[in-house]
């Protein structure tokens, strides 16, 4: 089975901050790729801009450089590479002054797609907007995308907003997840909304719970001051865990559209209860095995930043009343998965003893090797009575899709062609970004204005004892981490 690939017009594409890790590490390697698949049309553009003082063929060799590390062999033709390389510019520019906007300017065709991809510190997403539209550069044809944070709490969130709609309308603004690009991500709603077999069973009277894990075995090194200052509260639940529970929680679209999609999103955020402190474990990862701890990673040595959290939410609606959505994520983890599972409960009767009451699960597996697995309950082969097992029925995608599926376009691929066909369906809008930080602070106010510090747990394991209390008490357990 072959991967359909529909062509995008023709477009002008400038990348802020071109010269940056994101930039040379997912952009430039997404946008070659999607040119390898023959989705980019030969006369489209793209513009690195940033301060370093370099020219076209000095930025088209640090773009080879780049793609040499991030392409896999196979997919670097060398006629196409050099073909790539000839659609990349360069200008010099200053974000927060005057210096190189009137060679933009002059670089941009009329009469095509702009988009402006805000590849730079968040501090920068205000003066790029107001620069645009202030050299003429944001009119109906342009599109800006902004990378996460979208804010460091509900004040800052609005404030950045509120400028961007002084110089664009909010159908011009794509606020990027990279998490809902990925295929399986997007397979949520194709599993709930095109298969009779799930919808009527995808409410409380028939799910015991949901797990959401998004387990990283990386730490913090790097990343130390930055992510000191945000925490896995804030620079994973407030963004892709909540994207992640929307999509599974919320209720069928009238229609597969941006705004009716994101506005089912938005009602699902708005119904979450506030959190109880005894619902909520945050974890900091210590030093094992000859592995830092988080602490000697960051420079305030008593930082009370949590690297773990896991949380117990409730959505207050007639479709979920009742049942928990149990979230976690966190560094230094036994495993690198992120996952969804649907826990169904136990048959009200069983024939075969209480012993076979065990319910179904529906494994939506984001990374690695995306694909979904369901649990069923079948009769053990061989003589001697009924003798129940369990057994997964599993689909890995690159095996059930064949080339297509060993193929997928990874979510930067993806999400940028989907910029410059104007589709937002797979963005968060101004109101969903705002929702999601308003339900956050409260838990973050709550935790500081207790003092709490976050428990010790040991790097390269499952997190904090606390967590798996957390879903012990209710009977539960989370679900193994395996990569």
């Amino acid at each position: 089975m072959a991967a359909r690939t529909i062509p995008v017009d023709a477009f002008d594409l400038v990348i802020f901050g071109a010269t940056g890790d994101l930039a040379l590490r997912k952009i430039l390697p997404a946008l070659y790729r999607r040119f390898l698949a023959g989705q980019m049309p030969a006369d489209a553009q793209i513009v690195g801009a940033a301060r370093s003082a370099l020219d076209d063929a000095a930025y088209r060799a640090r773009a080879r450089e780049a793609l040499g590390d991030r392409v896999a062999g196979d997919k670097r033709d060398p006629a196409i590479l050099d073909a790539f390389l000839d659609l990349l510019f360069y200008v010099r520019i200053d974000a927060t002054g005057e210096a190189g906007w009137d060679a933009l300017c002059d670089r941009l065709r009329p009469g095509r797609v702009h988009a402006f991809y805000f590849s730079v510190a968040p501090g920068l997403f205000a003066p790029l907007a107001e620069r645009l539209h202030a050299h003429g550069l944001a009119g109906p044809e342009a599109r800006i995308v902004i990378e996460k944070p979208f804010g460091h709490d509900l004040a800052s969130a609005r404030a950045l907003n509120a400028t961007l709609a002084q110089h664009f309308d909010e159908g011009q603004v794509y606020r990027i997840d990279h998490y809902l690009g990925k295929e399986t991500v997007q397979n949520l709603m194709a599993i709930r909304f095109a298969n009779m077999l799930f919808e009527p069973l995808w409410n409380a009277h028939y799910v015991d719970h949901v797990q959401i894990t998004v387990a990283e075995t990386v730490g913090v090194d790097g990343r130390g001051p930055y992510y000191d200052g945000s925490g896995a509260m804030r620079d994973m639940v407030q963004n892709h865990l909540m994207q992640l529970l929307c999509l599974i929680a919320m209720e069928p679209p009238a229609r597969f559209e941006p705004d009716a999609v994101r506005d089912e999103k938005v009602k699902v955020i708005r119904a979450l209860d506030p959190i109880a402190p005894a619902d909520i474990v945050r974890g900091q990862y210590a030093a094992a095995g000859g592995r830092p701890g988080y602490l000697d990673a960051v420079e305030d040595p008593g930082s009370r930043t949590e690297s773990f959290v896991a949380l117990k939410v409730h959505v207050s609606n007639w479709r979920w009343a009742g049942t928990p959505f149990y979230l976690r994520t966190g560094k230094r983890l036994r495993a690198r998965v992120s996952e969804i599972a649907v826990i169904f409960k136990d048959p009200p009767h069983s024939i075969f003893g209480d012993g076979a009451r065990r319910g179904n699960e529906l494994v939506i597996r984001v990374q690695p090797d995306e694909g979904i697995t369901m649990r069923v309950t079948i009769k053990e082969p061989g003589p001697g009575g009924m003798r129940l097992i369990e057994v997964p029925l599993d689909m890995s995608f690159a095996e059930a899709l064949g080339d297509a599926g060993a193929d997928i376009p990874d979510a930067y691929e993806r999400l940028l062609m989907d910029v410059i066909r104007g589709n937002q369906t797979l963005f968060m809008r101004g109101d969903e970004v705002e929702a999601a930080w308003a339900w956050t602070d409260p838990v973050i106010a709550g935790w500081d204005a207790r003092g709490d510090r976050p428990v010790a747990y040991e790097s390269g394991g499952a997190g904090p004892e606390e967590a798996l209390a957390l879903m012990h008490r209710d009977g539960r357990r989370w679900r193994a981490m395996e990569g």
